[in-house]
């Protein structure tokens, strides 16, 4: 974009043109780019080129609020003899991560119908502390006997045992603690888990967390050299200033402007006015997706993807 927004050493300064461009297909065609940065199982970052801000905010909401995942939304507990009120135990069962993937599931129609294999997933717990529990512990310190998730053992409804495992529709982690108990305490609970969104409770969020960051752009008006060098080194993050020596002399040059987090620590010495400029490129956003673990972050970029979609095809077809 021409119009990059400024960084002062105590404001932003927006440099907006003068006039609006009206929309342009082929020119946004031309100039819209997603590179993918880096990916794992459970993080994605990918730029996002070409494209205004409100449109990758939307994307950025929809990832958080409209991207379905599987959560337990009830508990059946029969027994809790545990210090933990059964209210905030059926809570804390709430917000631990399943790694069912929601797609193979459908929404259930009426919250009060009985659970079948398409729209629900029957988990149980049945754990009971003695004595002899607490003398096994291998650090003696332990005063109590730790509830895991490990704890949780999935029960099959109808036909899934066929189709899923274990593995397929467990518990994300194995080590979240739930709860600790005494000897001769105990709990036991069944608990319900549906598909659902993330704007009904946040337990239903598919993501982390989803943001983004305009890229930033630095550029050195002047030559910085010798111990000036090293201090501006100093000012940013490590990989965004790099030095190199000319004829025994080191002069500094922008190595990555990505890595800069914008903390505006150079404008903090006077030898550096007017020989730095710190900007950030308008149409261009570097997106980070962590996903909780139930579905590949690319996934859930496409089915935020396709969420927006459809609401833009809703608003055009009502008007």
């Amino acid at each position: 974009m021409d119009n990059p927004i400024i960084m002062n050493k105590y404001s932003i300064e927006r440099t907006l043109g003068n006039e609006i461009k009206p929309y342009n297909y082929d020119e946004f065609v031309k100039n819209f780019k997603i590179n993918i940065i880096s990916r794992s199982e459970s993080d994605l970052e990918f730029d996002l080129v070409g494209i205004d801000v409100a449109v990758a905010n939307s994307l950025r909401r929809v990832i958080l609020s409209e991207v379905p995942s599987m959560a337990i939304e009830k508990v059946h507990i029969y027994q809790n003899t545990s210090y933990i009120p059964d209210e905030i135990l059926a809570h804390r069962l709430g917000l631990i991560p399943l790694k069912a993937d929601p797609r193979q599931f459908k929404m259930k129609e009426d919250e009060n119908s009985e659970p079948n294999e398409h729209d629900s997933l029957v988990y149980e717990m049945k754990i009971k502390c003695t004595k002899k529990d607490l003398d096994a512990l291998a650090h003696k310190q332990f005063i109590s006997f730790p509830v895991y998730a490990k704890h949780i053992k999935w029960l099959p409804l109808g036909n899934q045992k066929d189709i899923f495992t274990e593995k397929d529709v467990g518990i994300i982690s194995d080590d979240i603690l739930i709860a600790k108990l005494r000897p001769g305490q105990e709990i036991e609970l069944k608990m319900f888990a549906v598909k659902g969104l993330p704007k009904d409770h946040a337990k239903f969020q598919s993501v982390c967390t989803a943001w983004y960051r305009m890229m930033p752009d630095i550029k050195l008006l002047d030559e910085i050299k010798g111990n000036d060098a090293l201090l501006l080194q100093s000012c940013f993050p490590k990989g965004v200033i790099g030095l190199k020596s000319v004829k025994g002399v080191l002069n500094a040059f922008v190595e990555d402007s990505r890595k800069d987090n914008s903390s505006r620590n150079v404008f903090r010495y006077k030898q550096f006015d007017n020989k730095i400029l710190l900007s950030k490129i308008q149409d261009h956003f570097i997106f980070t997706i962590e996903s909780v673990g139930a579905m590949d972050p690319s996934v859930i970029f496409l089915e935020a993807l396709n969420i927006l979609i459809r609401k833009i095809n809703s608003a055009s077809e009502s008007n």
